[in-house]
């Protein structure tokens, strides 16, 4: 894409509505503290303009290719910039504003200092490699070889793009269920993916299962899966996932399925579907660190897959980042190996947190949607009288100052989340109490 002549009048460009795409880029605009080892819509998502200090004469025009049109800048960088101008308390992105525990970032140094500083094998380093199926074997029971079945990357991010463009050819039908993270639709449409979206609605946000029998079909290639769900909290139940089973065992479809939340599993056990029966040799399971141990900012990821689907996400995989950060990568092996006792305190810590938004925003007046796993809370902003998620969002981050994530940017057909927003908890427990005392002081009906 070319830039502007003048570099720096490209934060000025404010995108359309449509435009807007979740991301998950994390800046930290919260005082960190360490606590665990198409309707018309108000300003903030104004038609494309160009700051009228700016000159505007021999600008060159932004160019993208037209399958990337509809995506660009996102919604959160603009809540962000809001955020710092509004000294709002940021409850939007999914960033931790507390750092990760002290063994895992001795053993990046010392990683450094032992001079793995240069490239990394391309799919992985051996003994993160071997960390990654122990844990696996660990959490499914199924034993993986870590030399052909898995694939570290640049973060899931990286494992979802080199799963899409490695096994997707353009015209194949993939199934997404929305809402959705907002990669999967980018990285799908430069693909040329044809996407067939299946709303989960709240207050339970349950699969639609005569929906998804209607939709699938011998033309559907793969089925984009997310569990924990990002951005609703839900967990696919055994039920519901025994059915998408069946369903892509009997139209040999794919599922692609993003596991990050995993360990962020609150009311019931999280199941990984390639452990069913039949699943694995048709499925991609894709996860990270960054989630379970808050270095969301090191982007080590994985995808784990039988060697005849591995072969296409490495061959993605070689052209998209060849390799991932060497001494991280040390690291990440340290921490896949830590004692059971670590993800028993990372839960009970995430449940506090839960528990301390979730009463909060009940107590302000939302209509709270359960939130199962991951560290995001769903609620409906309807009480409170503004026309829409956009409208309600800017009201808060201005007035009120704290900042939550319009969730109509999640979906294929914004209309479907026009009365939805989304809350993170993925902060220190201060920062959540100071954040409702602020709703409860400020917010209106």
């Amino acid at each position: 894409m070319q830039l502007p002549c003048c570099t720096h009048s490209l934060f000025r460009f404010i995108p359309s509505y449509k435009s807007l795409q979740f991301s998950t880029h994390h800046f930290n605009f919260n005082t960190p503290s360490f606590s665990y080892k198409p309707p018309k819509f108000p300003s903030l998502i104004a038609p494309a303009t160009m700051s009228t200090a700016v000159s505007t004469d021999n600008i060159t025009p932004l160019q993208v290719a037209k399958r990337l049109e509809k995506f660009k800048t996102t919604i959160f960088t603009q809540m962000s910039m809001l955020a710092i101008k509004h000294g709002a308390i940021n409850l939007g992105q999914g960033f931790p504003n507390f750092d990760g525990p002290d063994f895992v970032k001795e053993a990046a140094i010392q990683a450094i200092r032992d001079g793995n500083n240069q490239y990394a094998r391309g799919y992985g380093v051996p003994d993160l490699n071997i960390a990654i199926s122990e844990r696996y074997k660990k959490d499914t029971g199924l034993a993986v070889d870590p030399e052909k079945e898995i694939t570290v990357t640049s973060g899931c991010t990286e494992a979802i793009a080199a799963t899409v463009l490695g096994l997707i050819n353009p015209g194949d039908e993939v199934i997404v269920f929305a809402p959705f993270y907002d990669s999967y639709e980018a990285t799908l449409s430069m693909a040329g993916a044809k996407v067939k979206g299946i709303t989960l609605r709240p207050p339970d946000f349950a699969l639609p299962i005569e929906e998804l029998k209607s939709t699938i079909s011998k033309n559907t290639r793969a089925i984009l899966l997310n569990t924990p769900h990002n951005p609703t909290g839900k967990m696919f139940t055994p039920e519901e996932l025994n059915t998408i089973a069946s369903l892509c065992i009997e139209n040999d479809v794919l599922v692609f399925s993003d596991e990050v939340y995993d360990k962020l599993a609150f009311d019931m056990e999280h199941i990984s579907i390639a452990s069913l029966p039949g699943m694995f040799e048709r499925t991609v399971t894709m996860n990270s660190l960054g989630k379970t141990f808050s270095l969301t900012g090191w982007k080590i990821g994985w995808a784990i897959a039988p060697p005849h689907l591995t072969w296409g996400v490495r061959q993605a995989h070689a052209f998209l980042t060849f390799a991932t950060s060497n001494p991280m990568q040390w690291a990440a092996a340290v921490a896949l190996r830590a004692p059971d006792s670590y993800y028993t305190e990372l839960k009970r810590d995430y449940m506090a947190k839960r528990s301390i938004l979730v009463e909060g925003l009940k107590a302000v007046g939302f209509k709270v949607f359960p939130s199962s796993g991951t560290y995001f809370v769903v609620v409906d902003h309807t009480p409170f009288g503004h026309e829409n998620d956009i409208a309600f969002c800017e009201y808060l981050v201005k007035e009120v100052g704290v900042v939550a994530i319009p969730t109509s940017v999640f979906y294929l057909n914004p209309e479907e989340g026009k009365n939805l927003v989304r809350f993170t908890f993925c902060k220190d427990e201060g920062t959540l109490r100071a954040a409702v005392d602020r709703m409860k002081e400020k917010l209106r009906k």
